[in-house]
């Protein structure tokens, strides 16, 4: 029996203005693009993506099952600029047959950084779970998929969470397949914690629809919902879990409509279930995290994430710009938690905003494949304008949180 596991990123950042060492305003972020952008993805993928979900989820009488994780930056510019998605997704979770997990609130590296930081992030993104859609998430997964060892300590340790949610990396798996729940080394729990259930990210089937789905120069193009199915049906035997994690802005946005992403989705939970009948069904993580015990030990001593070809921290970290710009943005913390309990309202969210993992990506200088990738995302000519855009912006909020460069 292979169970799909469907799990979708959903994010938007709060993009800066162009901010000069001139300006001397408070006013960092760009909303009238945010806004623009916000409004143009709820209408590719967001509006049509989760009104077709919650009709797959009703006619399959709740047997097609998907799970979610919203940055806060996201929920927050739905809930200003398109309520009507929230709405939609509140009729999914209501169903039963969607789960909504845990993040960081503002999409950050906080983990790496400053532990407090990112235990504060991960409680007001839960907060914002339980106001919005009336559930606590039980499962985790870190921004970007990022992960290693000691993650998966500190979430045992924490224990609200069953289960954090990864990548399936070929390096660290070896012979072994993605398609099984494994568990962190020993070494790595605390004495007397539950150890999480990881659950692994297929990426190779992942990918053939995030990525290589409109791709006409790909063999295995066009890619049919039964050819998916069949791939599907064909993990029994090797596993019982296909986990498919992906940007939820796949869907329409990144696939635009035109390559047939929509007819795909709508068709594959039928074609799941009819190409065995009784062997292949849909599970949401927390469901696999119940039903399965783990086969075996996912060892990641080192942060591993899904980003790249490297699935390494090489999207956002590693380059003079991307470092300097990391290392000044923490060194604000305390300063600014201080300034923000002292009476300044808005220096604490300008800051948090400022921890959102896309502005280091936007000052990745890589090339090639994974460039092109980063050159579709980033607002900026080039890297070296995001990095002193973002720096501007950070003496700025230096010099607001009472401290000189």
């Amino acid at each position: 029996m292979t169970a799909v596991c469907f799990y979708f990123q959903v994010h938007q950042p709060y993009r800066l203005r162009r901010y000069s060492v001139f300006d001397a305003d408070p006013f960092y972020f760009d909303n009238d693009a945010n806004t623009s952008i916000l409004r143009k993805v709820a209408d590719k993928c967001y509006r049509p993506a989760t009104r077709m979900i919650l009709d797959l989820v009703r006619r399959h009488e709740g047997r097609f099952r998907v799970s979610y994780s919203f940055s806060g930056t996201v929920l927050q510019q739905l809930e200003d600029w398109a309520p009507d998605v929230i709405e939609t997704f509140q009729q999914l979770g209501a169903t039963g047959a969607c789960e909504f997990l845990a993040e960081t609130s503002h999409h950050s590296l906080s983990f790496l950084f400053s532990r407090d930081e990112f235990d504060a992030q991960v409680a007001m993104q839960e907060e914002s779970i339980r106001r919005i859609f009336g559930v606590t998430p039980t499962v985790f997964r870190n921004t970007e998929l990022i992960y290693l060892n000691e993650l998966a300590g500190h979430m045992s340790w924490k224990g609200r969470h069953k289960a954090v949610i990864c990548e399936g990396v070929d390096r660290l798996l070896g012979a072994r397949s993605p398609n099984y729940v494994y568990a962190p080394p020993a070494r790595a729990i605390p004495s007397g914690a539950t150890p999480v259930k990881l659950l692994l990210k297929n990426h190779r089937m992942s990918d053939d629809i995030a990525f290589r789905f409109g791709n006409r120069g790909w063999p295995e193009w066009p890619l049919t919902a039964e050819k998916f199915a069949r791939w599907v049906d064909q993990i029994n035997g090797d596993g019982y879990v296909c986990n498919l994690f992906m940007d939820y802005e796949t869907l329409g946005e990144h696939q635009w409509s035109e390559t047939g992403i929509f007819q795909f989705l709508d068709a594959l939970p039928e074609k799941v279930f009819d190409v065995n009948p009784g062997h292949n069904s849909f599970l949401t993580p927390s469901q696999v995290a119940d039903i399965y015990k783990p086969v075996g030990e996912y060892d990641s001593e080192t942060p591993i994430s899904w980003a790249d070809t490297e699935r390494d921290l090489s999207a956002w970290l590693g380059n003079p710009l991307q470092d300097n710009a990391v290392a000044e943005l923490y060194k604000l913390e305390g300063a600014v938690k201080k300034r923000h309990a002292e009476g300044d309202p808005w220096i604490l969210e300008d800051w948090r905003k400022l921890t959102t993992s896309d502005h280091l990506y936007y000052m990745c200088t890589k090339y090639w494949a994974d460039g092109d990738v980063h050159k579709y995302f980033s607002p900026y000519d080039s890297p070296y304008d995001a990095y002193i855009n973002f720096m501007n912006v950070l003496d700025h909020l230096r010099a607001r949180a009472g401290l000189t460069p």
